[in-house]
């Protein structure tokens, strides 16, 4: 008897340990349940109330036969282009066309310039100028206090280390080349950016080099006339075609992309124009328009915040819009006759008349409750 009440006891210590252990998993779990069953309100991280914001893709469109940067260098004009261009949504392609003549093309006051330093460094070797601030290399760190002594200087022992790493990447395949890659690319990158104000371009004024740094695709056409617009209006089309972007900004001031912007217009495509033509005729196109003084000074990237509100209004005007449509007034002028004559041949057949009649058997006179009658 004993030991029956000692079993007794120790299968309902299990039971509770068990109903325990149950309601303690229950309790440690209860914070590890699905998103769904989250509420916002009372949830410590509301993340079902933040709303993305897709942005239109953009792309940039660059006609250098027409308007290459003459006034601005051309790696600050190209960034300045894409910062004031973000403002309009993601940008996804920057695309340029020129033929051979608009990189060899070298602008006057570039060449102001270099006439300047070359004569400032006949003066600096002759000993009578010297300058207040001695020249850095940005590479390594020295310091010249004659420009040529300077240059030659990057030429022997940089721009050599450089054509070293770019032969080693060229002979190199696969996961090596990745590493090599890998390893030299600050120390490239930083090359880069010290030659540009260092070496004077070879062929032109480096136009090709300096927008392929900022991140622009260029394209070099053969130097027929108007190959460099037909190409460049032939990649607009096939972009379009694809419906790759939102919203399209050129570069030119040149009226043969007026066809183009209009039909960008009609696919519902936005159009920028960037030139220096203050009444062209892509400018009267375009839904918005900046000159390039707008580009560089910041200006144009201030205004397309308004610019952005315009064209959500008139967006929002255009859907709330009547529009007349004569196939669905045709339809709904046909219900309605339809819907009026059948009450009018029910009312002609006689089928009304019919269950009036039937509804009225007594004579006219007679009252319809027989109660009246009754003393």
């Amino acid at each position: 008897m004993l030991n029956l009440v000692k079993s007794n006891t120790t299968f309902d210590i299990i039971q509770f340990i068990k109903k325990t252990q149950t309601s303690f998993a229950v309790c440690g779990f209860r914070h590890f349940t699905s998103a769904s069953d989250w509420n916002p309100e009372s949830s410590v991280f509301p993340s079902s109330s933040v709303k993305r914001v897709t942005r239109n893709n953009v792309g940039i469109f660059w006609d250098l036969d027409n308007k290459p940067p003459k006034s601005f260098p051309p790696y600050d004009a190209a960034i300045r282009l894409k910062k004031a261009t973000e403002e309009f949504g993601s940008v996804k392609y920057m695309i340029a066309y020129a033929n051979h003549h608009a990189f060899r093309y070298v602008p006057p006051s570039v060449r102001a310039q270099r006439g300047e330093r070359k004569a400032l460094n006949e003066l600096e070797n002759t000993g009578v100028v010297k300058p207040d601030e001695p020249y850095k290399c940005r590479v390594c760190g020295r310091r010249f206090y004659n420009n040529e002594k300077f240059i030659n200087h990057f030429k022997q022992i940089h721009e050599r280390e450089q054509m070293k790493r770019l032969n080693q990447i060229e002979s190199a395949r696969g996961k090596s080349r990745v590493n090599l890659v890998a390893k030299n690319s600050m120390k490239m990158e930083k090359y880069r950016n010290a030659a540009t104000d260092i070496l004077t371009p070879k062929v032109g004024y480096g136009l090709m080099d300096e927008l392929k740094r900022a991140g622009y695709w260029v394209g070099k056409v053969s130097d027929k006339p108007q190959a460099a617009d037909s190409a460049l209006r032939n990649h607009m089309v096939d972009i379009m075609d694809r419906r790759m972007v939102e919203c399209i900004v050129l570069v030119s001031d040149d009226s043969d992309f007026v066809e183009i912007l209009k039909e960008a217009r009609l696919r519902c495509l936005k159009t920028v124009v960037v030139g220096d033509s203050n009444d062209g005729a892509l400018k009267r196109t375009a839904d918005a328009a900046f000159s390039w003084q707008e580009i560089m000074m910041g200006k144009a990237k201030k205004e397309a915040v308004s610019v952005l509100g315009r064209w959500k209004d008139r967006d929002t005007l255009k859907r709330l819009e009547w529009s007349f449509d004569p196939e669905t007034e045709r339809e709904l002028f046909c219900s309605e006759v339809l819907s009026e004559d059948s009450d009018v041949e029910y009312l002609l057949s006689g089928e009304s008349d019919a269950s009036v009649l039937k509804k009225n058997d007594g004579a006219w006179w007679e009252l319809e409750s027989s109660d009246a009658e009754k003393p």
